[in-house]
């Protein structure tokens, strides 16, 4: 353990939809909901202002109408949030050469590295609020919540504690008092296959865990995971920041007989192969931040299709709704000859809401599309909702809605102020998909 608290977390607050907001004027202050806007998609983030219904990220697409009708429902922008990711990351680098990106919108860093750097709480402080300061005016009005203390365990702790836009600071002595109200799925490493074994000894709460001794831990979950949940739970934690992570995948691949059409009896393979992927991942007290699919038609062309995850997940139910999105962007209709789920890019660290047993997996995004042959996949019309658009005539804008031959655009940009909407032929020669440009620091 450190004596101070020199490691820091960076959590950028409802990543995906503020980005939306702030690149939309007209939904500022309004309620955004960014992820699979289909009826079977799955909620990928979600403003504070949609939150207040209820809506939470891993939630069914179809879940949150409900809840919330009138929120903005849009489809993710990567290059938006890839472009806003790098501005944040950069500013982490000038701290330390020490940054550990575990999604997007999330990092620790190691404030250690600077012999010249003041640990004292005021100074830790000071470079905290400086850094938010900084980020909001590079990023074009983002905010982040920061959280400091002795290990990157209670550091996450923290930056939990000043969400909102806030920043917190664990006082090195302090940091058993401050996790003991939390729950034990906010240790790193507890995952639902452990919550459910330690329930069986009364567990839900770090409390509880402290209130056990490391030989009922070992008892109950092994030598390892008994002594490792042990120490965290009063507060020992010496894993280090790490810039570099290995690069793992763990994987389940089933080949048929008879090639598979029916689509049921494919989503019932990702549900039980989404499982064994699931115990895996936990057995080695990982959560992954990549859902990965691969199919195999009968002519042996084959798909790889993946999601990053904003943030990470333990959880066969995250895996098996992801895997089986990404299943319905194939064209599978001549069968399936070969169906794998698997996951990737590792982290040690629960990136779920800490506070809220009830709130999934992560935040789900495109990142990447390769396949062995054929053309990349369309979304419908080739229109989605919140998709960047650019007018021979009237500017840059973004897609409203489309239907029935129809694609409706509202011309505004970050610094123009809400703008006007206009209806145009989806095939309108004057209106194009707008790719923005790269931006680095």
């Amino acid at each position: 353990m450190r004596s101070t608290a020199s490691i820091l977390h960076l959590d950028l607050d409802a990543f995906f939809a503020s980005v939306e907001q702030r690149d939309k004027p007209s939904l500022r202050g309004k309620p955004v909901i960014v992820g699979g806007i289909g009826l079977r998609g799955v909620v990928s983030t979600a403003s504070y202002e949609a939150r207040v219904f209820g809506v939470h990220s891993a939630m069914p697409t179809a879940e949150a109408r409900r809840k919330c009708p009138n929120a903005a429902y849009l489809g993710g922008r990567f290059g938006a949030y890839r472009e806003a990711s790098d501005i944040v990351m950069g500013l982490l680098r000038e701290l330390s050469p020490l940054v550990e990106p575990l999604s997007l919108d999330e990092a620790f860093v190691d404030l250690a590295t600077d012999p010249n750097r003041s640990l004292e709480a005021d100074a830790i402080e000071a470079l905290a609020a400086d850094l938010r300061s900084r980020l909001t005016e590079a990023t074009g009005g983002l905010t982040a919540s920061v959280g400091m203390g002795s290990s990157k365990f209670m550091a996450k702790v923290a930056s939990e504690l000043a969400k909102p836009n806030g920043q917190h600071l664990v006082a090195p002595g302090s940091e058993v008092a401050t996790i003991a109200p939390l729950p034990a799925r906010a240790i790193p490493g507890v995952g639902p296959a452990t919550m459910d074994r330690l329930s069986k000894l009364g567990v839900a709460t770090v409390a509880d865990v402290q209130a056990l001794s490391v030989k009922e831990l070992v008892r109950e979950l092994g030598k390892a995971m008994g002594e490792n949940l042990h120490a965290l739970a009063h507060a020992r934690d010496d894993r280090p920041v790490s810039a570099e992570r290995e690069t793992k995948s763990i994987s389940v691949e089933d080949t048929f007989q008879i090639d598979i059409t029916d689509d049921a009896e494919l989503a019932g393979i990702i549900v039980r192969d989404a499982g064994t992927v699931a115990e895996r991942v936990t057995a080695h007290g990982w959560f992954a931040r990549t859902i990965q699919l691969k199919v195999r038609l009968p002519d042996f062309t084959t798909y790889t299709r993946s999601r990053t995850l904003d943030g990470a997940t333990d959880r066969p139910e995250v895996i098996a709704a992801v895997a089986t999105e990404l299943l319905r962007g194939v064209d599978h209709s001549a069968g399936v000859r070969l169906l794998g789920v698997g996951v990737a890019g590792f982290t040690d660290v629960a990136q779920e809401a800490l506070f809220d047993l009830d709130v999934g997996g992560g935040k789900v995004t495109d990142d990447t599309v390769r396949e062995v042959s054929g053309a990349a996949p369309r979304r419908g019309s080739g229109w989605y909702a919140g998709q960047d658009v650019v007018h021979d005539t009237l500017g840059q804008g973004w897609v409203w809605g489309s239907g029935l031959g129809r694609v409706t655009v509202r011309f505004e940009t970050r610094d123009t102020g809400p703008g006007p909407v206009r209806t145009f032929a989806i095939d309108d020669a004057d209106l194009h998909r707008y790719e923005r440009p790269t931006v680095s620091m």
